[in-house]
């Protein structure tokens, strides 16, 4: 029997928008995934402790995502993890039968070194990084990216990343969604837009 594979995209979701829901059709497609789950995070241990509601932001998450394999989940609640390292660590131990994938933003690819046991990550579980303007330049020849420079694995083997023994990375030079949450949060208030990404530590 084939072992599904599934998706982590991470993050506050404050708010969830098309972007989201974009990379996640994307990674559907191009990674052969059964589903894509989306962990909304309760809090973000690299921002201040602004996110709206998590249930507010899980009903967002929802309405936005409208997919029948875009999986909504308050997963890390439920476990009581906060970093991204203990949450991959519980989500394989408790679902040993699927193959997980990490999704992330290229400017999380720059900044995954500041995140706690960051090697962890890419010792748990393959990752699949989106381009994302203007940072994919930064975050290929970042410390993360130069670390596991052996690890990449090219677009024409996406289809086997789920199935690759990490460290296992790969690159999606894609057309990046216009939307962001940062964008959306500055048209909400102006003079408190702040800078946030779709994962977390």
């Amino acid at each position: 029997m084939t072992a599904r594979r599934v998706g982590l995209l991470g993050g506050s979701f404050d708010p969830a928008h098309g972007g989201h829901r974009h990379i996640s059709l994307e990674a559907l497609r191009r990674l052969g995934l059964d589903e894509v789950w989306w962990l909304v995070s309760p809090r973000n241990p690299l921002k201040k402790p602004t996110e709206s509601p998590l249930e507010d932001r899980l009903a967002a998450a929802r309405r936005v995502a409208d997919h029948p394999r875009i999986r909504i989940t308050d997963i890390e609640r439920t476990m009581g993890t906060v970093y991204t390292a203990d949450t991959l660590a519980a989500l394989t131990r408790r679902f040993p039968g699927v193959r997980f994938v990490w999704i992330i933003g290229a400017d999380n690819l720059i900044q995954i070194c500041r995140w706690r046991h960051w090697r962890r990550i890419f010792a748990t579980v393959p990752i699949a990084v989106f381009a994302r303007p203007p940072y994919s330049l930064t975050a290929l020849t970042g410390r993360a990216a130069r670390r596991y420079a052996a690890s990449r694995v090219s677009e024409a083997r996406a289809g086997a990343l789920a199935r690759t023994r990490p460290p296992a990375w790969i690159f999606f030079h894609t057309r990046p969604h216009p939307e962001s949450a940062t964008r959306i949060r500055a048209a909400r208030n102006p003079r408190n837009g702040r800078r946030t990404g779709a994962g977390k530590p």
